[in-house]
């Protein structure tokens, strides 16, 4: 005698989903029935001048500001240093190493150290020595160039 290719707990699986599948259906019948629909209007989002998501449309009688290409500054902005990098700055010897040719400077105006090579100097100097120079962009950062004693 053959026996039966489903068998109980088959049957019971069976069962399972498709209770759960009417729950589902349900379920789903219920939101519908509960829910407000919203109009299109509120459905609908606006976006400000500023980029941002509003529910409000925007005010079309308002005047935009219109800026001039000239006045967007494109790089590095200006750090409002005292004096310009090429002017003539003042300041003292904080540190010169003789031996290997190279030293610093501290700028007496912005407190900013700056680096001295033995090929920009006129003069020797030696450490707390006062000294007058021109400052110029390396790749690595400021360095002094035309570097006098004062005395």
């Amino acid at each position: 005698m053959a026996r039966p290719q489903e068998t109980f707990n088959k049957k019971e699986l069976e069962k399972k989903r498709l209770q759960k599948r009417q729950e589902k259906e349900q379920r789903k019948e219920e939101r519908k029935a509960n829910s407000s629909g919203k109009s299109f209007e509120d459905m609908l989002a606006y976006v400000d001048e500023n980029g941002n998501i509003t529910s409000t449309p925007p005010d079309l009688t308002r005047k935009k500001t219109v800026i001039k290409a000239e006045d967007i500054v494109i790089g590095s902005r200006n750090t409002g240093s005292a004096n310009p990098i090429g002017d003539g700055r003042t300041g003292t010897v904080a540190f010169f190493n003789t031996s290997k040719g190279f030293g610093f400077i501290k700028d007496s105006q912005s407190g900013e150290s700056v680096f001295v090579h033995l090929n920009a100097l006129s003069s020797p100097i030696k450490e707390n020595d006062k000294v007058q120079f021109e400052v110029e962009r390396s790749p690595k950062g400021l360095s002094a160039t035309k570097v006098t004693v004062i005395k």
